[in-house]
């Protein structure tokens, strides 16, 4: 395993990331305590959970997934050998049934409680707001459009300062953002110049098929020390290559939800038809390659890799051993200027 830092801290993390999001849904608890103990074997010391998961979020699986890693780290005993990250979720249509008061103090205070209480555990290691409450360009929208009528009020120093008071009783030690844009971003670490806590790192989707990130946020996180922790970094399995030639394997998670769609579009098919085309001439595979390319990019911190499977598990953690050569970067690139971004 190779390891890094999560920046502005002395927390040393694996570059490969546990993800959990199918814990509860697609996994049971035994599966999920199954790759946990095979993750921690194979030298990866970082899981990221939420209070959200698993997705697709129902108030029926609300929370599952933390539920799961509690009764691991409780069996165990290897929360000590951890670091753990987890998420508030921000409002929205399908959270309805979490709470609907978004970053206010009191919503990000009970999040935190509730969350450490079914981790069991005292504390979490890196605390996330899983999305903007304001409106703006997550999940796959390219452009940002203005909405004159979003209710939102400015909230980036409370929020902070919130998080703040939760830091000095022990709750959870770093913080950061997920689905953030270059300008929240800036705004957090604006506010952090005056004293409060610092967002350490940024949870953005990032893969061959979606790196949007390069453009403002990469310059953000190398210049700021703002470390990426890359989801989605196999586009949902479509860098498998198992949905090609339309194929639509039957427990796969676009068959089961197909909802999910934006890295399914034509163009988003070509450029898998194309990576893989590239992979099998390196004799790699689709999976390592698009993971490899991930863990080698100089703003990673951590590449959250999830798998329903504990072959799929295996290779993806095996990606940590494999160095794209230039040759293979430059192929990358090529392919990614005809056919950039199709993810969005």
């Amino acid at each position: 395993m190779k390891y890094t830092k999560i920046p502005h801290t002395d927390i040393k993390v694996s570059k490969i990331c546990l993800g959990t999001m199918t814990w509860g849904n697609q996994n049971t608890e035994a599966e999920g305590h199954e790759q946990m103990d095979y993750a921690l074997e194979q030298g990866v010391n970082f899981f990221d959970t939420a209070e959200l998961y698993p997705v697709p979020a129902t108030a029926e699986t609300y929370a599952e997934t933390e539920r799961i890693i509690g009764t691991w780290f409780k069996k165990s005993g290897n929360r000590d050998k951890i670091v753990l990250a987890s998420k508030i979720a921000g409002p929205g249509d399908y959270t309805a049934h979490i709470r609907t008061n978004g970053f206010k103090p009191a919503a990000i205070k009970d999040a935190v409680e509730q969350s450490l209480k079914r981790l069991q555990t005292d504390y979490i290691d890196l605390y996330q707001l899983h999305w903007p409450e304001r409106n703006t360009n997550t999940f796959g929208q390219r452009n940002y459009e203005h909405d004159p009528n979003d209710a939102w009020e400015y909230n980036f120093h409370v929020s902070l300062a919130t998080l703040e008071e939760l830091i000095k009783e022990g709750k959870i030690r770093q913080v950061g953002v997920s689905n953030e844009t270059p300008w929240g971003t800036m705004r957090y670490l604006q506010e952090a110049d005056k004293g409060l806590p610092r967002m350490v790192t940024i949870q953005n989707a990032y893969s061959l098929l979606c790196r949007g990130f390069e453009t403002g946020l990469s310059e953000i996180s190398m210049r700021e020390g703002i470390g990426l922790l890359a989801y989605s970094p196999m586009a949902f399995g479509v860098l498998s290559g198992k949905y090609l030639g339309g194929k639509q394997p039957e427990d796969a998670r676009l068959t089961l939800f197909p909802r999910f769609a934006r890295y399914s579009s034509a163009e988003a098919t070509q450029a898998t038809e194309r990576y893989q085309v590239l992979a099998q001439k390196h004799g790699l595979s689709l999976a390592q390659m698009s993971l490899a390319f991930v863990n080698q990019q100089p703003f990673v911190t951590g590449n959250i890799i999830g798998a329903t499977k504990m072959e799929q598990l295996k290779e993806n953690i095996a990606s940590i051993d494999i160095e794209l050569s230039q040759e293979v970067i430059d192929g990358i690139n090529e392919i990614h200027s005809s056919i950039p971004n199709p993810a969005s």
